[in-house]
Order: C-alpha cells, then sequence, then structure tokens
C-alpha cells in the first residue's frame, strides 16, 4: 500500500533534482565555477571540498597526491603509479576512464539510444555524416563519470588518435534524470569526439567526451587549448599522436561521459549491464575473430 507514496516521493525527487540542475543559466554557472574551483586559497579549497563530499562519495586512496591546491587540483588528480590494472589482451578494448555503464546496443540507422525511448543520430553527434556511416550496424556504451570519480580518460588499445573534433554547444546535466528528459541531450552539449586508429588491427573507433553543467572543458595531453566554450580555433584540429592501451590522453575540468563507438567486428564483453561500476583498464569490448562477423 506504500509503494503509490514511495513512487510519487521519487518522481519529486527527481523532478526537483532537474530543475536545480537544468533550469538554471548553466552557461554562466558553468564559467563561474571554472574560475572558482581554481582559486587557491585553503579556505576556499576546504570549504569547497567539505560541501562536495555531502554530495558525492569522494575516495582519494589511489590519488598520486595527497595534497590539493584548489577544488580543481583535487579534481583532476592524477593517479598514483599501479592503481589501475590495464587488460593488455590484443584483442580487448579497455574501458577509458572509471565509470558506471549506461545505455549500450547496437547501432541502426545511424542511432544510438541516451535512455530507454530517447534516440539520437550518430551523425548529428559527430557533426560529420560520412564518418559515422563506418559505424553503422556496430556498437556503443555510454560511460557515465559521476562527481566524485577519477576523471582522466586513457587510450583503449595501442592507438593513433588521428582526429579531434570540437563542437560547442549547452551544458545541460547528464545525469540519467535529465537523459530521460532531454531529448537529444548528447548531441545538444558541448562535446570532443576522437577519431582512433588501433593499432594491429587496422580497425577504427571513436571516443566522444561530453562535458556538463559545470564542467564544459576538455583538456588533451599535447594539445595547449583547453576546449570550452572560449574556444576560438578550428572544429577540426590537427592532432596526430600515438598511444600505448592505458596510457592518458586527456582529462575533464569537473567530470561528465564517454561515449565509445565501435565498427562492425565488436562485441560487448560478456556480462556487460547497465548501472555496472567499471575502472579504467578493465575489459569493455572484445574483437571478434574472423569468421564470426
Amino acid at each position: 500500500m506504500k509503494m503509490p507514496g514511495l513512487l510519487a516521493r521519487s518522481a519529486q525527487s527527481e523532478d526537483l533534482n532537474f530543475l536545480l540542475t537544468n533550469r538554471i543559466p548553466r552557461i554562466q554557472l558553468t564559467r563561474f565555477m571554472g574560475w572558482f574551483s581554481k582559486i587557491e586559497k585553503p579556505w576556499v579549497r576546504d570549504c569547497s571540498m567539505a560541501v562536495w563530499r555531502l554530495f558525492t562519495k569522494l575516495d582519494l586512496s589511489d590519488a598520486k597526491e595527497s595534497q590539493f591546491k584548489s577544488l580543481h587540483d583535487c579534481f583532476t588528480r592524477e593517479l598514483r603509479a599501479g592503481a589501475r590494472r590495464i587488460d593488455h589482451s590484443s584483442d580487448i578494448l579497455s574501458s577509458p576512464c572509471d565509470a558506471i555503464v549506461g545505455a549500450f546496443g547496437r547501432i541502426r540507422n545511424s542511432q544510438a539510444f541516451q535512455a530507454k525511448g530517447f534516440p539520437y543520430q550518430i551523425e548529428e553527434l559527430f557533426g560529420a555524416q560520412k564518418t559515422a556511416l563506418a559505424y553503422q550496424d556496430g556498437i556503443y556504451v555510454t560511460l557515465r563519470l559521476t562527481a566524485g570519480m577519477y576523471h582522466r580518460f586513457h587510450a583503449v588499445h595501442d592507438c593513433l588518435v588521428d582526429e579531434v573534433t570540437y563542437i560547442s554547444g549547452d551544458t545541460w546535466n547528464v545525469n540519467p534524470i535529465a537523459l530521460k528528459r532531454v531529448e537529444r541531450l548528447f548531441c545538444k552539449n558541448e562535446r570532443v569526439r576522437l577519431q582512433i586508429q588501433l593499432l594491429g588491427s587496422g580497425r577504427q573507433v571513436s571516443l566522444v567526451a561530453v562535458a556538463a553543467v559545470l564542467v564544459a572543458s576538455v583538456r588533451l595531453r599535447y594539445l595547449e587549448a583547453p576546449l570550452n566554450l572560449q574556444y576560438r580555433g578550428p572544429n577540426v584540429i590537427d592532432y596526430s599522436k600515438y598511444f600505448r592501451k592505458g596510457e592518458e590522453i586527456g582529462w575533464f575540468e569537473h567530470g561528465s561521459t564517454i561515449l565509445v563507438f565501435a565498427p562492425p567486428g565488436f562485441e560487448w564483453i560478456e556480462g556487460l549491464r547497465e548501472g555496472q561500476p567499471i575502472r579504467m583498464g578493465e575489459p569493455l569490448l572484445r574483437l571478434r575473430a574472423l569468421g564470426r562477423d
């Protein structure tokens, strides 16, 4: 008999969360947070981190450093050596980040899903129809980084990152509540697409780093300029860098979502499920053996 009341309160809580994180001046607040988080004053840092801990589980036991200059310094922290185990199997694509597994499925008619009943077209997400065609009948996985997680992302395989595309956009929250309410949310937000050539197999995959409210800034190693709403460079960036599997490629200034796209010939690792925590370096996708495509 109590179930209807519980469901009603849950719906009200979701509505409140959506209002507080989305029906606000998102871009202005994001810019403010980018400035505020970098203030290097002990009392600002300590108060900010205390508030942060009220809303999320923050585990710093695997951090390279134990002291931080600012909230931003903590958020973009590096891992201590050996904190993650990398699966170096040649047929495995490892997770690029620590995350919660979100929606995943097969790409049909260039369509993927951010949540049940909320499709989007990957050519809109990529900003290039020709590139998206290579992923028809392939697969995708959504990896959601929560606020307290480690926020750097790494190479899924020995690879060459040979194209970077920056697409400006909004800063909607990308939590499950917003994904069930805002159509084509990933295609509306600021994002960075990395085109990746896998060494050894000749296959191509894509990672799309989607920014969000209080985030809206992605940094890549070997690229001096941050990719955010103040970026004024070319949308397609000249970038050609080799990475070993597990090597750091870049980081979010705060946190958000990584979308992984693979063409036909890949399958999800056995047992993958929505809501599953995954750590950087753990198996995510597997390249199918010849004859199984």
